[in-house]
């Protein structure tokens, strides 16, 4: 008796791509016209690879309203897309939408969630979604989580994973995380990227820009193609997703040596660095600072004063993500993709 075909969830945070740095650097705006038809690509993608709902929650900006108006037309009749299900809820236009939509998919018991998204988002989802895993889409300004893929390969790739013609031991990857604590205010928080240091001591309009407002930042892992905070470990002691340990660099203006790194997209700052190294996993390490404010994935987020003592650490236990090269590279070998005569999709067969 076959199974069931899985359901699976899509979130598209309409703030994504279209914050302050719009303003402080020449970052791009990815439109909610642009996160629509790219869902429309992973529907196509999830039709061919057997995912039988899709839950997409409400939102104040069309994205959902456009989706399910081309649900209706012969595209998605033609590509055989899922059926798609409006989780209406309320809204607040904040975090607490992603985070609440969230945790409805995973009561549903979706087999996978597509996130549309820049870091923030994706740390926000992976808050609330336990073990489900997340196939990531960058949609946002600083995309260091989610790698850059277009939607219908990623989406082949997910809907592989989810429909378990991929096994997990291959298509997904356990992810590391920043642990932050501040004890004397019972503050716990954790980041899928980087931890930034600043001497600024509010958090302000929370984005991290200027050479001078960071004297250090702790990674998860900093490619040094990224763009962002991580960049300037990327481009100076740079770790792998896959290695073990992160790394760390402590800045000051007034260094001998000075990197020039993409802080954001299209913005170069040169950034005195005084030291640097390996970020030992389950090691809590204290800040150089006594007093300033802490960006979590690029945005500033907690304010520590003198009598505080907020530590960081890595650990192992951050969320599971789809292996899109993985999944594809085994459904090549495979020919997981390959549609037999009598197949509807396949050529010889009347549309």
């Amino acid at each position: 008796m076959p199974l069931p075909a899985p359901t699976v969830g899509i979130i598209a945070n309409p703030a994504s791509g279209r914050d302050l740095r719009r303003l402080t650097a020449n970052a791009g705006l990815y439109s909610s016209t642009d996160k629509a038809s790219a869902i429309q690509r992973l529907l196509a993608a999830f039709g061919a690879t057997g995912i039988g709902q899709v839950l997409l929650p409400s939102d104040m900006t069309g994205i959902a309203a456009a989706v399910l108006k081309a649900s209706q037309g012969p595209a998605a009749r033609d590509q055989h897309w899922p059926a798609i299900e409006i989780l209406d809820l309320p809204l607040t236009q904040t975090v607490a939408d992603t985070r609440l939509a969230t945790r409805r998919m995973v009561e549903r018991g979706v087999a996978m969630i597509a996130v549309l998204g820049g870091d923030g988002t994706h740390k926000a989802v992976a808050a609330e979604a336990g073990d489900v895993p997340l196939l990531t889409l960058s949609t946002g300004t600083n995309n260091a989580f989610p790698e850059l893929r277009e939607a219908t390969s990623a989406g082949l790739a997910g809907g592989l994973l989810a429909s378990g013609r991929v096994p997990a031991s291959i298509g997904l990857r356990r992810n590391k995380r920043l642990l932050v604590k501040v004890p004397e205010q019972q503050l716990a928080e954790w980041a899928l990227v980087e931890v930034a240091v600043s001497p600024q001591r509010f958090i302000g309009a929370r984005a991290l820009s200027r050479s001078e407002d960071i004297c250090e930042v702790f990674a998860c892992f900093a490619e040094p193609h990224a763009i962002g905070l991580s960049a300037l470990c990327g481009l100076w002691c740079p770790v792998s997703r896959q290695d073990p340990h992160g790394a760390w660099v402590r800045l000051n203006p007034g260094a001998e040596q000075a990197l020039l790194a993409p802080l954001a997209p299209g913005l170069l700052q040169a950034c005195g660095i005084t030291a640097s190294g390996p970020l030992t996993p389950g090691v809590a390490y204290r800040l150089s600072l006594a007093s300033g404010t802490l960006a979590l994935d690029g945005e500033r987020e907690i304010e520590f004063a003198g009598h505080d003592t907020p530590t960081i650490t890595l650990d192992h236990q951050g969320p599971l993500s789809v292996d899109v090269e993985a999944v594809l590279a085994h459904a090549a070998r495979h020919h997981l993709l390959a549609v037999p005569r009598g197949h509807r999709q396949h050529p010889a067969n009347p549309r």
